[in-house]
């Protein structure tokens, strides 16, 4: 045997080793992300519960998605103890329920309609979600300009400051403010931590806050003095919230009460005279006219919602 084909054995038993060599790294590396995700997904969010999840099979594929990916960032602003997947599922299991619900009560024209309504609010229950984290975190927005002006005061670095409010505070500012503390130990700047926390709740109060510290941070001065004048700023401003929350209480449940009076002029109709509604929506003109009903009512209740929302 010549020493070329000598040559040409050597290489492909050399080829044929790093391919094993890659194959076996490629297997091992791809079980060990997915062991990583698993074990992500029992403690999901930043104080994860430990709790056996469940449609691990469906978040992991969801997760590749776009869709997945928005979900759960929609999630992790919210504060649920909730993964993608297990979001999704409860959504699409409501979806049927309403549609075979709507179905059977009212007409099979009403089953695609109710379905809509059910990832509408499936959507709307998470804006409700951030929504209320925001206004508690908004609420402990005064203590948390406290503690850190009292800990600024005492000479301790800003980054201390954060990390003895996040063990101080509940949640949800304890919780956020862990984020950040965890953050800025892995070595992330104030401005970058601060800045993605004013991104995930936002509002007036903690940008004013997050651009106190950040500029108090930058120029090297000291935060004391804007932190305790911020601090009465804070308390003042959350006394108006609540009087003008309070004020237009009224006007929020008329929002929602118009649209449950017409779904109950619809099921009261059916049953006085049943069948009415299938038989109303099996004529073209029927099905017109319940679908303008239906954007009336929703047009309603945005106006409704619109009137009732006032920015303080």
């Amino acid at each position: 045997m010549n020493n070329s084909a000598m040559l040409a054995i050597g290489g492909t038993l050399l080829c044929g080793v790093l391919g094993i060599a890659g194959l076996h790294t490629y297997v091992s590396g791809k079980a060990q992300r997915a062991a990583l995700v698993d074990r992500l997904a029992l403690t999901d969010g930043r104080h994860g519960t430990g709790r056996q999840r469940r449609f691990a099979g469906v978040d992991r594929r969801l997760r590749r998605t776009a869709l997945g990916k928005r979900i759960h960032l929609r999630l992790s602003a919210t504060g649920l103890d909730l993964t993608a997947g297990e979001f999704f599922v409860y959504v699409v299991v409501g979806v049927a329920a309403l549609w075979l619900i709507a179905s059977s009560v009212l007409a099979p024209f009403f089953g695609p309609v109710a379905g809509l309504v059910a990832v509408w609010g499936g959507s709307a229950f998470l804006s409700w979600q951030r929504q209320k984290r925001i206004e508690a975190f908004i609420n402990q927005l005064p203590d948390l300009s406290r503690i850190l002006a009292n800990a600024t005061a005492a000479g301790l670095a800003l980054r201390t400051a954060l990390s003895m409010a996040a063990e101080e505070l509940e949640a949800p500012a304890g919780e956020e403010l862990a984020g950040v503390a965890n953050q800025l130990a892995v070595g992330r700047s104030i401005d970058d931590a601060l800045g993605e926390l004013a991104e995930r709740l936002p509002s007036r109060e903690l940008v004013v806050l997050v651009t106190t510290l950040v500029l108090s941070n930058r120029a090297g001065g000291t935060v004391v003095g804007s932190l305790r004048n911020l601090t009465e700023t804070l308390e003042e401003r959350k006394e108006t919230r609540r009087e003008v929350r309070t004020m237009l209480a009224e006007v929020n449940a008329t929002a929602y009460t118009i649209p449950l009076l017409g779904l109950g002029a619809m099921i009261m109709l059916n049953s006085v005279t049943p069948g009415s509604m299938a038989r109303m929506t099996s004529n073209p003109i029927g099905q017109v006219i319940v679908i303008v009903a239906i954007g009336l009512y929703a047009l309603g209740f945005i106006v409704m919602r619109r009137l009732g929302k006032v920015d303080v």
